[in-house]
C-alpha cells in the first residue's frame, strides 16, 4: 500500500506546479510566433498555472495568474474572456504599493486586450503608461522580462 504524502509535501509540489505553468506560459508568450499547437500549450499552461495558484498561493498569485491569462487570451484573439481575467486582476494592480514593474506589466497587458478589443484609445493609453513605467524599473533582469512581452504587444 501507498502511503499518502504529508500535506506540506503536496503544497510544495503544488506550488512548483504553479510555478512551472506559470512559466512556461511566459515563455511561450514571449514568442513571436507560435504554431497552433504551442497556442494550445500556451493556454493549458497559464490555466494550470491558475488552477494551482488559487489551491495554494496569496491573493497576489490569483491576480497575477489572472493577468497572465488575460494576456494569452489577448495573444490569441480573444478579447471577451481576456477582458473577463484582466477585470478579476485590475484591483489588484492598482494598489497604491504596488511595485512599478508590476503595474507596468499590468498595463502592457490592459493594452494587449484593447488591441484584442479593438479599442484603440484604450490600447494607446495602457501601452503609453506601460512605456512610462518601464522607465522606473532598475532590475535588469525584471526590465528584460518586461520588454520581451511588450514586443509581443501591437504598437498603437
Amino acid at each position: 500500500m501507498v502511503a499518502e504524502p504529508a500535506p506540506e509535501d503536496v503544497r510544495l509540489w503544488q506550488r512548483r506546479l504553479a510555478s512551472q505553468a506559470n512559466n512556461r506560459a511566459w515563455t511561450l508568450a514571449e514568442m513571436p510566433q507560435r504554431s497552433a499547437d504551442e497556442d494550445a500549450e500556451m493556454l493549458h499552461a497559464a490555466h494550470a498555472a491558475m488552477y494551482f495558484w488559487k489551491i495554494v498561493g496569496t491573493s497576489g498569485n490569483h491576480a497575477h495568474a489572472a493577468l497572465l491569462l488575460a494576456h494569452v487570451y489577448a495573444l490569441l484573439k480573444r478579447p471577451e474572456p481576456a477582458a473577463q481575467y484582466l477585470g478579476e486582476a485590475w484591483l489588484h494592480f492598482t494598489q497604491p504599493d504596488l511595485a512599478p514593474w508590476e503595474l507596468a506589466f499590468a498595463h502592457a497587458v490592459a493594452a494587449n486586450v484593447a488591441a484584442a478589443k479593438g479599442d484603440a484609445a484604450t490600447h494607446a493609453r495602457h501601452y503609453a503608461e506601460a512605456k512610462v513605467l518601464a522607465e522606473r524599473m532598475i532590475d535588469a533582469k525584471t526590465r528584460d522580462m518586461f520588454d520581451a512581452t511588450l514586443r509581443v504587444v501591437p504598437v498603437p
